[in-house]
C-alpha cells in the first residue's frame, strides 16, 4: 500500500486569450508550479506524460525544471480524452515501481498561436490516430464542433433532447465560473435566454455557448507514491482507481462507426471496472469533473458512467442534480466551458482542490471526486 499512487502537487498558469509567451514557457511554469506546490525537488522527477498534440519537448522541460533522469515517458493520443488517461498511466507507472514521481502536463496557446476550433487547411497524419478526418474533410466537416454534431446527433434525436436542454448545462457551468476567480468567465454568468440567443455554430444543435473556450495556459500534476508524499507539503489526494477502455471502431472525437451511437460503450466499460477497483461507483462520489468540450458530452457521459439510465440525462439535469447543492455537483470551477479549455487538465486540478478543501466553490465535506474524459475515468479520495 505504500506505493499507492497519489496526486501530491498541482500547478497551472493563468488562463487567457493571449499568454504572451511560448507553449514551452507555459509548460515549464506549470510543471515548476506543481513541484513547488508539493514541496518536491524537480530533480527527482523520473516520469513524464503529456499529449501527442502537445508541442513542448520533454528534453526542454527537463532543462527548464532540472529533472535529471526520466525512466518512463509517454505521449497519449485522442485529444482531450487523454486528460484522465494520463492519470491511468501515471498510476500504473508509480504503483508498478517503474517510477517514483511522474509529472503530467499540457500547455497550449490555442487562441493566440492558433485557433483550435477553426477549420484545418491540411490533414496532419501525426496529429490523430485514426482516419475519420480523411472521411470528413471532403464533405465539409472540418471542425471539432462539426464532428461533435455528427457523433451526438443520433443520441439527441433519439431521446428528444432540445437546445434548451443543452442550454441548462451551459448555464450551470457559467454560473460556477462566475464565482471562480481563476476562470476566464469570472463574474460573467449567463441565462438560458442568453444561450438561446447565441449564434449557431453547427445547426441544429450547437450554439456558441455550447462550445468550450479557446484558451492559452498550462496545467501540470505531480503523481508519486503515498509513502513519498508523507514528506511533502500538501495533503495527498489518493488515486482510488483509474481505468481506460478503447472499444472496437471508436475514434477520437468521433464515434461515427462504433455501432449504437445512443450510448458510450467506452464509458460503460470503464464504469464497471472502476467501480470494482475503486470500491465506489462514479455516481456515489461527491463531485463530478466530466469533460465538457461540448454540452452534449455531459448528457452522454452522465448515462455512460451510470449517473442515470439511458435517455434520462436531460431530466437529470433539469431536476437540478448538477447544481452545486445537488447530488452530483458538476465542475464547480466552471469546467471547460467556463473556466478554461486546457484539454481537460484543469478539471483534474479542480478535483484535487475540492478534496484539499481549497476550491473557490468548495463542496462541503467532499471526500471523493470523479474524473471523466469519455474513454477514461478516475476516482480520487482522501
Amino acid at each position: 500500500m505504500s506505493r499507492k499512487a497519489v496526486i501530491a502537487g498541482i500547478g497551472q498558469t493563468e488562463f487567457s486569450k493571449k499568454s504572451g509567451r511560448s507553449e514551452q514557457q507555459l509548460a515549464a511554469e506549470c510543471v515548476t508550479a506543481a513541484c513547488v506546490d508539493a514541496g518536491f525537488d524537480p530533480r527527482q522527477i523520473d516520469g513524464m506524460i503529456t499529449f501527442a498534440l502537445d508541442h513542448s519537448d520533454e528534453v526542454d522541460v527537463m532543462r527548464s525544471t532540472g529533472a535529471q533522469e526520466v525512466k518512463y515517458s509517454v505521449r497519449l493520443p485522442q485529444g482531450g480524452a487523454a486528460s484522465v488517461t494520463t492519470v491511468v498511466h501515471a498510476r500504473n507507472a508509480v504503483e508498478s515501481g517503474m517510477c517514483d514521481a511522474v509529472v503530467i502536463w499540457r500547455a497550449m496557446n490555442e487562441r493566440s498561436q492558433y485557433r483550435f476550433g477553426q477549420p484545418s487547411q491540411t490533414i496532419d497524419p501525426d496529429a490523430h490516430s485514426s482516419t475519420f478526418m480523411e472521411w470528413c474533410f471532403p464533405f465539409g466537416a472540418q471542425t471539432p464542433a462539426a464532428w461533435e454534431v455528427l457523433s451526438c446527433g443520433t443520441y439527441l434525436d433519439t431521446f428528444g433532447v432540445t437546445t434548451e436542454d443543452l442550454g441548462r448545462i451551459a448555464v450551470i457551468l457559467r454560473q460556477n465560473a462566475a464565482t471562480n476567480p481563476l476562470a476566464q468567465f469570472y463574474g460573467r454568468p449567463i441565462t438560458l435566454d442568453d444561450h438561446q440567443q447565441s449564434r449557431w455554430i453547427v445547426k441544429p444543435w450547437l450554439r456558441l455557448l455550447d462550445c468550450c473556450q479557446e484558451s492559452d495556459g498550462g496545467v501540470a500534476l505531480l503523481v508519486t507514491t503515498e509513502e513519498r508524499a508523507r514528506d511533502l507539503r500538501q495533503k495527498p489526494v489518493k488515486v482510488l482507481g483509474a481505468e481506460y477502455a478503447f472499444c472496437f471502431n471508436h475514434e477520437i472525437i468521433s464515434d461515427f462507426y462504433e455501432g449504437d451511437l445512443t450510448r458510450l460503450a467506452n464509458s460503460e466499460a470503464v464504469t464497471r471496472r472502476l467501480t470494482a477497483s475503486a470500491g465506489i461507483a462514479p455516481r456515489d462520489t461527491d463531485v463530478a469533473m466530466i469533460y465538457d468540450n461540448f454540452t452534449p458530452q455531459i448528457l452522454r457521459q452522465l448515462e455512460g458512467f451510470g449517473y442515470c439510465g439511458r435517455g434520462e440525462a436531460k431530466e437529470y439535469v433539469a431536476d437540478g442534480h448538477l447544481a452545486l447543492d445537488g447530488k452530483t455537483p458538476l465542475s464547480p470551477n466552471g469546467g471547460l466551458l467556463g473556466e478554461a479549455y486546457i484539454h481537460g487538465m484543469n478539471n483534474i486540478t479542480e478535483g484535487v482542490r475540492q478534496l484539499r478543501g481549497t476550491a473557490s466553490n468548495q463542496i462541503a465535506g467532499a471526500s471523493t471526486a470523479f474524473l471523466a474524459s469519455g474513454v477514461a475515468g478516475a476516482i480520487l479520495g482522501v
